[in-house]
């Protein structure tokens, strides 16, 4: 299905834990943002960073600080609007006051200094400003990226941020108040290019999915794929909106295994419906599947195995982008070697 032209790093701070990218396309320049850094995966530190290609991902900028509140900035989303605006999504994270809960789980993830760092840090912002900054944000950028508008609450977030449906509304399928015990998948719309947003539709409501993200098909309905939570079920799961995201049906089980497997989906050029997802149970690595019906079935035979050489469990999230007709780069996150710091890495790769 699928002819690997390379895979590599193409953003590495050393030292420093990168993770969660998105990739969008705009004027005929690549753009990838991703949560830099940072120290660990629940420090508080995260920001969002931006770097860019100007020749289908050969080459990348150093990478640009476009966001950094006072809390943990995580999981960003960029959208290249038709008009030339960008978005970006982003939530930030207080996963940090659950350090002491990981260390007793996990007693070799993290040292005691680290967690009384983390927890040293945090206390010198108040708690207004804490509550202030509590919640997920979308920011917009006129001019290419150079500069950003001040950020807004957005209801609901997934960290491959919002779509741009032919009418032009953005919707943004996402899991609503994303510290509750059991949060709401929700869909949130902007009429105005990302100003502002609200909630139109419940996707799913107290069942134990996250990580969303959606695609509209030719004929308009939207597609979402979830990452499932269930330990007897840890598929990718599908389900459909044919009224804007207003409703949706049952999510259904896929046969995409990946275990806590974010998906990413787009429409590629020929009509066909791309699923990309992390795998976290061996081989340890990234996949991809075409569905030739909209999303209604995904035939195994058709899964492209991207990479299937990761060290650790701790990887995946990939985003792709179409280049050219059949012509795909898939970016992600993973160690380059057992040891390192995750890093941003890409998988160029074309349709057999």
């Amino acid at each position: 299905m699928a002819t690997i032209r390379w895979s590599r790093v193409i953003c590495k701070e050393p030292g420093n834990y990168t993770a969660w990218p998105t990739i969008a396309k705009r004027d005929g320049e690549l753009l990838i943002v991703f949560s830099g850094d940072r120290e660990e995966h629940v420090c508080p530190y995260g920001k969002t960073e931006l770097i860019r290609s100007d020749d289908d991902g050969e080459t990348w900028s150093a990478p640009q600080i476009i966001n950094s509140t006072p809390l943990d900035d995580r999981d960003p989303g960029l959208l290249a609007l038709r008009s030339g605006t960008l978005v970006v999504s982003w939530f930030t994270g207080q996963l940090w006051n659950r350090a002491v809960e990981f260390r007793r789980r996990f007693p070799d993830l993290w040292t005691d200094f680290q967690c009384d760092s983390w927890h040293r840090s945090m206390a010198k912002i108040s708690a207004e400003t804490r509550d202030r900054w509590r919640g997920a944000w979308t920011r917009r950028s006129l001019d290419g990226g150079d500069s950003w508008e001040p950020a807004v609450p957005c209801p609901a977030s997934a960290p491959h941020g919002p779509i741009q449906t032919r009418d032009g509304r953005l919707v943004y399928v996402g899991v609503g108040e994303a510290d509750a015990p059991r949060p709401a998948v929700l869909c949130v719309e902007s009429t105005d290019e990302g100003a502002s947003w609200r909630t139109i539709g419940t996707v799913v409501a107290g069942i134990p999915f996250a990580e969303p993200h959606v695609a509209e098909l030719p004929d308009g309905e939207l597609v979402c794929a979830l990452r499932s939570e269930m330990e007897d079920a840890p598929c990718v799961h599908v389900c459909r909106s044919d009224d804007g995201g207003r409703t949706w049906s049952t999510p259904v089980q896929t046969a995409m295994d990946g275990y806590q497997q974010p998906p990413h989906l787009i429409v590629l050029a020929d009509g066909r419906l791309l699923c990309t997802y992390g795998r976290r149970s061996l081989p340890h690595g990234q996949r991809a599947c075409i569905s030739p019906d909209g999303g209604d079935t995904w035939p195994m035979e058709r899964e492209a195995v991207l990479r299937d050489d990761g060290p650790s469990i701790d990887l995946g999230y990939p985003a792709t982008a179409e280049l050219s007709p059949g012509e795909l780069l898939t970016v992600y996150y993973q160690q380059e070697r057992l040891g390192d710091k995750v890093c941003i890495q890409a998988t160029r790769w074309s349709l057999a």
